[in-house]
């Protein structure tokens, strides 16, 4: 308690007691200052677990990344050189072709949804089709490679197994660039799609336009060649 002074309806000043609201102010101010406190600590530690997490993604999405090369003789005994991107993470993988002209064709394997996509070489196309079990097994074999960022695989010309096959576009069939996955738009970016569907062969009154060589680390070689199907 504490000595006020007022004054009386008689103009006199008389003694009276009143509250001291000092330790009460000091109370609320210090419950002021708990609650900011915890509020910046707990900002402080949420900013910091999103950094935290951010980079956590950024390294596993990394080390998920893995190139192979292969090296393997053709048929005349050059040796030619391929890569493939391997992305474990999200089921990729992308395997890169480049010709004597600098000129690179683009696979897709999207094993997540069964799909690949050709991307030849100085063509603004791109075609499409499903994966069937031969393929999901020839892709398996880049998926089981190690975990080193980049390996080099070399195979030999005796003991790969080599086949050819033919994919009949569909001209009129265009693909909905919507429709497709965000690896798939990234790389057919600005250019057509079209399904295209497997056959026996392009027959005589038929012109194979293109083909494109892949091998697999499983030893086994496949030369896809393109004709386009009557509409």
């Amino acid at each position: 308690m504490v000595r006020c002074w007022k004054r009386s309806e008689t103009g006199r000043l008389e003694d009276s007691q009143c509250m001291d609201e000092g330790p009460a102010v000091s109370r609320r101010f210090s419950h002021k200052a708990f609650w900011v406190t915890l509020s910046a600590t707990l900002l402080l530690g949420i900013i910091a677990l999103s950094v935290t997490g951010h980079l956590w993604l950024r390294q596993t999405d990394a080390e998920s990344l893995q190139v192979v090369r292969i090296t393997v003789p053709d048929q005349t005994g050059t040796l030619i050189n391929r890569s493939a991107l391997v992305d474990k993470h999200n089921n990729l993988v992308t395997y890169s072709v480049t010709s004597q002209a600098n000129h690179t064709s683009t696979v897709l394997f999207d094993v997540k949804h069964g799909l690949i996509c050709y991307k030849p070489e100085n063509q603004d196309t791109c075609f499409l089709r499903k994966m069937e079990r031969s393929d999901y097994e020839n892709v398996h074999s880049f998926l089981q490679q190690s975990t080193q960022q980049e390996s080099l695989l070399v195979l030999l010309g005796n003991e790969t197994q080599r086949h050819t096959e033919f994919l009949g576009v569909m001209g009129g069939s265009k693909v909905d660039m919507s429709t497709l996955e965000e690896p798939l738009q990234a790389l057919c970016q600005h250019s057509s799609i079209h399904w295209t569907r497997r056959q026996d062969g392009p027959g005589k009154q038929r012109l194979v336009y293109f083909c494109i060589d892949i091998c697999f680390p499983s030893n086994i070689c496949v030369s896809v060649c393109f004709y386009y199907l009557p509409e």
